[in-house]
């Protein structure tokens, strides 16, 4: 099973490895399907609205989390599990680790206790390599508000002190799960690419 997640804070270029990622597997025979969380189907999309609209500031962070959790399991059952199962390569913009971060740590509802929630939604399906894209918030949220074409969503207004947070959640995580790689996304974007493209070689041979 090959299945992909790249990882980190607002503004660390997910989105733009992904990008590069799919260039890159144009000539190593793979399927690629390229979906993200949340969201990837129609009624992940609708949930996202809901998540990400900043009128909802005020959403019970157990809210939240049940949420995500719910879009990830229709996500997984109509488009993650079934690209899998015909032998594509699924790389996903977010997944399981966003929750534990976002939710478990930063909003101090437990990284294991958030973990239950998802192990029901995910029944297994965990990714088998997850790479963190690792920045300082301050530079990344200062990123994304630079970039005019990106949407400010009800995370991005989260304070400082809670993107930190999500970070040191991150840290947390790469310490427990020896499936996560971490790279350094201060670097310009080709050589975040070529840091992640020889993590993924590796872990595909390993894999085979």
């Amino acid at each position: 099973m090959h299945f992909i997640s790249i990882e980190g804070t607002e503004g660390s270029g997910k989105s733009l490895l992904v990008q590069s990622l799919v260039k890159m597997f144009r000539t190593t025979g793979y399927e690629i399907v390229v979906t993200r969380e949340p969201g990837g189907i129609a009624i992940a999309e609708s949930i996202r609205s809901i998540l990400l609209d900043p009128a909802n500031r005020e959403m019970d962070s157990r809210t939240e989390a049940l949420l995500y959790a719910a879009a990830r399991r229709q996500h997984l059952v109509e488009k993650i599990i079934p690209a899998l199962s015909r032998g594509a390569l699924v790389i996903c913009d977010r997944f399981i680790h966003s929750s534990l971060a976002y939710q478990g740590y930063a909003r101090g509802l437990g990284i294991d206790e958030v973990f239950e929630i998802n192990r029901f939604a995910v029944d297994n399906c965990m990714p088998s390599l997850t790479i963190y894209l690792d920045i300082d918030p301050e530079i990344g949220l200062t990123r994304i508000h630079k970039d005019a074409s990106r949407e400010i969503n009800r995370i991005d207004l989260e304070s400082l002190c809670f993107h930190r947070k999500v970070r040191e959640g991150y840290h947390r995580l790469c310490q427990i799960d020896e499936n996560m790689k971490s790279i350094d996304a201060n670097q310009l974007p080709d050589q975040v690419a070529a840091d992640a493209w020889m993590i993924i070689q590796k872990h595909l041979k390993f894999v085979h």
